[in-house]
């Protein structure tokens, strides 16, 4: 893990990016492309108005997501690389049947993350956890070199701020 990120600001950007309207969000974007802001609630209908606008505020703060003029709510490049980390543990859930054989993306991605957040206070330790090897148990290898790296290129997502609200 780089030295520029806490084992503690690790953590608190595994629970941000756990967030299952962070998750919804991101995702949706990847795979449909850019959403204008009036179609959000419709688009994500299973989230409520505040979750909603909470997931916005919070990615726009750590520059997951922008507002492009004409388009709306498109990912930036960070975001287009979390979309791509989540889709590896999705990948990586979907192969070890984790947490079930049958499961909401969103939920995959959360209980792996849940994983992966305990390795990095091991790691930070100098105690690696056995589920982070590149052929650990659990065979959690690459989506934990793939999240070290993300936090490494993206500090801002451990930082902690609060979003401006959108007027």
């Amino acid at each position: 893990m780089s030295t520029a990120i806490t084992s503690a600001e690790a953590l608190r950007a595994v629970e941000l990016l756990a967030s299952r309207p962070l998750v919804r969000l991101v995702t949706e974007i990847d795979d449909n492309g850019a959403i204008p802001p009036r179609r959000l609630a419709a688009t994500l209908s299973d989230l409520s108005a505040h979750q909603l606008r909470s997931a916005s505020d919070t990615a726009r703060a750590h520059g997951l997501i922008r507002i492009a003029p004409g388009a709306g709510l498109e990912l930036t490049q960070a975001g287009t690389e979390l979309a791509d980390l989540y889709d590896a543990m999705a990948r990586w859930a979907r192969r070890h049947a984790f947490p079930a054989s049958v499961c909401e993306f969103s939920s995959r991605i959360r209980h792996v993350l849940g994983l992966l957040a305990a390795s990095l206070t091991a790691e930070r330790a100098d105690n690696p956890s056995p589920l982070v090897g590149d052929e650990g148990e659990a065979g959690l290898g690459r989506p934990h070199m793939l999240l070290i790296r993300w936090l490494a290129d993206n500090p801002q997502v451990a930082r902690v701020s609060q979003p401006e609200p959108v007027a």
